[in-house]
Parts: C-alpha cells; sequence; structure tokens
C-alpha cells in the first residue's frame, strides 16, 4: 500500500501517514484527531486489518472499475449504470455499488428504490436489478442484436435503500461515510462476479481516499474510467482527478466524454410534440414549429429515422474536449457518448434496461464497454 493511499481520510496537508517513523510526531500531527493512533501504531494496524477483510470479501470479483470525474452532473451514474448492464446483457456477472452517500441515484435509474438490504448469515444480501424490463406503459424491451440472451446478472447496493425516507438529507461527516464505505466492501455479500462496478460521487475526498485505502491494489485489469463533458468547466476538474488517481496508484482505464453531443429522433415529435426533450425543426425566423412539414416532404422510410444531431459548444470552439485531454496525458479515449433523451426518459422512470438497446446514447455506451472489455482481455459476450 502506497503511503498516498493509506492515510486517514481526516488527515491534514502534509500527513507523513501512519507507516512512518515521524507517525504522531511530525508538526502536521499537532492538530490531528489521529495522532495517538498514529503514534501507538493502533491505526496502521486497522486500515490493514480493513484492507485485508475488504480481500478476502472480494476474493471472488474479478475486476473492480471504479467511475470517476472531479466534477459533478457530468453523468457519472447513468454511465456507471449503463456500464452495469451492457456487462451484464453480454453474460456477466455484475454487480454496482453506489457510493455517492448524499446523492444516491442509481437505485431509481435502475428501478429498485424499493428494494431492501437484507442481513444474512453471508452479510447484506445486494438488490437484485432487471436486466431485460418491462416498459411502464405495459411494452417490454427487446435486446438488441449486440448484446446476446441476457443470461448474466446484476445486483446492486447504494445508501439509498438504508434511508427511510427517500428525500431526507444524509448529513454524515466524513468518518460515518467512511465507515458505511468500508462495510459496503467488505460486509456485503457480493459473491462470485466478473465486474463491480463502483459509481462515485464528484470531488477527490473521502469517499475517494476510502475507496483507495480498502480496494485490493495488484491487479492489473482494475482501474477508473473517467467521465467528462466536452467543456472546459468539466475538463478542469477532471484534470484534477487524473491527478488523484496518480497519487493514489489507481490506473486509469480510459476518458469516456458523456453528453458530447444532443442526438434526439425527429419523427418523435410527431407523437409527442409538446414533451420536454423532443426534438422539432423550427423556423429560425420566428420561432414556428415545422417539423411536420419537414417529414411530409420526405420519403417516409428516412423521415421514420431522422434524428437531429447538435453539439454542445459552439462552432470555432478553441477546446479539443476529452479526447485531447486523454491525448495529452497519453491515456485511452473510451469515445464519445451523446446525451440521448430516450436514455435519459428511461433512467427518470426507472426503467434504464429498456433504454439498453439500439438507441444512439446505448450504442455510444456500447462501443465503451466494447473497449474496456478488450483492454482487460475479457470476450465481447461472456455467454451466447
Amino acid at each position: 500500500m502506497s503511503a498516498a493511499t493509506e492515510l486517514p481520510a481526516n488527515a491534514p496537508a502534509a500527513c507523513p501517514g501512519p507507516s512512518s517513523a515521524d507517525a504522531g510526531k511530525a508538526s502536521p500531527c499537532a492538530t490531528c484527531p489521529n495522532r495517538t493512533a498514529c503514534a501507538d501504531g493502533s491505526l496502521k494496524a486497522a486500515l490493514s486489518a480493513d484492507a485485508a477483510a475488504v480481500a478476502a470479501n472480494l476474493a471472488n470479483v474479478r475486476h473492480v472499475v471504479l467511475v470517476l470525474s472531479g466534477k459533478g452532473g457530468v453523468g457519472k451514474s447513468t454511465v456507471s449504470a449503463q456500464m452495469a448492464l451492457h456487462l451484464a446483457r453480454r453474460g456477466f456477472d455484475v454487480g454496482l455499488l453506489d457510493v455517492d452517500i448524499c446523492g444516491p441515484s442509481v437505485p431509481r435509474m435502475l428501478g429498485v428504490e424499493s428494494g431492501s438490504v437484507l442481513m444474512t448469515a453471508s452479510g447484506w444480501e445486494p438488490v437484485a436489478a432487471a436486466v431485460h424490463e418491462t416498459s411502464g406503459d405495459g411494452g417490454s424491451d427487446n435486446a438488441d442484436a449486440d448484446m446476446g440472451d441476457g443470461v448474466g446478472s446484476l445486483v446492486v447496493m447504494s445508501s439509498g435503500f438504508l434511508l427511510p425516507e427517500k428525500d431526507e438529507a444524509v448529513v454524515w461527516r466524513g468518518p460515518r461515510k467512511n465507515g458505511l464505505i468500508k462495510q459496503f466492501l467488505k460486509d456485503v455479500a457480493w459473491g462470485e462476479l466478473d465486474f463491480l462496478i463502483i459509481d462515485t460521487p464528484p470531488g477527490t475526498s473521502d469517499e475517494h481516499i476510502s475507496l483507495a485505502q480498502l480496494l485490493p491494489h495488484g491487479r492489473s485489469a482494475d482501474g477508473a474510467v473517467v467521465v467528462s463533458t466536452p467543456q472546459e468547466v468539466a475538463l478542469a476538474d477532471v484534470r484534477k482527478e487524473l491527478s488523484f488517481c496518480n497519487k493514489v496508484s489507481v490506473p486509469v482505464l480510459g476518458v469516456v466524454e458523456n453528453m458530447s453531443r444532443l442526438v434526439a429522433p425527429v419523427a418523435t415529435a410527431q407523437q409527442s410534440p409538446t414533451s420536454t426533450g423532443i426534438a422539432m425543426l423550427v423556423d429560425s425566423r420566428d420561432g414556428r414549429d415545422v417539423t411536420q412539414q419537414v417529414l411530409a416532404a420526405l420519403p417516409a422510410d428516412l423521415a421514420r429515422h431522422l434524428a437531429v444531431s447538435v453539439g454542445v459548444l459552439p462552432p470555432g470552439y478553441d477546446g479539443d474536449g476529452a479526447a485531447g485531454m486523454a491525448k495529452k496525458y497519453g491515456l485511452n479515449f473510451l469515445g464519445s457518448v451523446p446525451l440521448d433523451p430516450s436514455v435519459a426518459d428511461a433512467a427518470e422512470r426507472g426503467c434504464l434496461a429498456r433504454a439498453v438497446g439500439g438507441s444512439a446514447g446505448a450504442r455510444a455506451l456500447g462501443a465503451v464497454v466494447d473497449q474496456i472489455l478488450k483492454a482487460q482481455g475479457e470476450p465481447a459476450h461472456a455467454r451466447v
């Protein structure tokens, strides 16, 4: 374990670390709440014991993938949930751990908000999520041809399952957050998994340090998928996340540019012209909706498949987005994923599994998963 990863989450700046000969004695230790525990070696022993317990509990998990970003609002949870669904639909057994303690959103996206966590002799039982899901209007999702037959599985753990009221605020200090994350890693009965995907909150603070401390090191396939949007305001924070990964020795598997464009089917305006998120063609002179006229003038087959694809940045923008950042840092660029209203709608309705099919966003995320599997030496489909 490196010095950076063994630091307590509430350590002061310039902490020498519990393994240092100066632990509890250096000048930064003077005001540290861990001073006594560091000086007598008990903190070092506790960290080692926790890490060993986590390693034992995750012994049958083949790959652990963190989904990170220094910036909030870039779609980490949506990317995490879709990655997990894509993998499960291809026959892998997948766990999805939501460690955004204060803002858990994975349970809603996957339609398992009402799930209950049971305590058994093996530990906390994670909540099973549907891999192929029936839509809220009685329709059902048809498996995409590239998805296999859905013989994999998906289980989920989140603080959202532990709150008495879903709108209740979680007002916790760092140590309590760290304690829950420790329980998620060493007390949840994850069992045998091909992948454990960990969705994290924004930043580089308590939750991230706890994960870096506790997760087993030395497995070369494990690492982080870093998510950004194209704007420099997001990339500036994401670069800090890359620095964090370097400091705590977490390999970066690659960078995903999320919400790179808006892609929306125009034909859906015929069905629901007032719905939010539906693309319309308008006359720029007066804002009048001319969708129907344009569609009527086109061949029926083209009109049915026509979509609007709009960049989120204006023409002439001088940035080169997440792809340029990845190139600068010598990292794999895993791909661009558009903002897709069908994916957003499915996540809102709690049936994200329904969206993992042939939509523009789902196809792009599927290509990202292809790259991750290839880099880790895994087949595109675990079972056929």
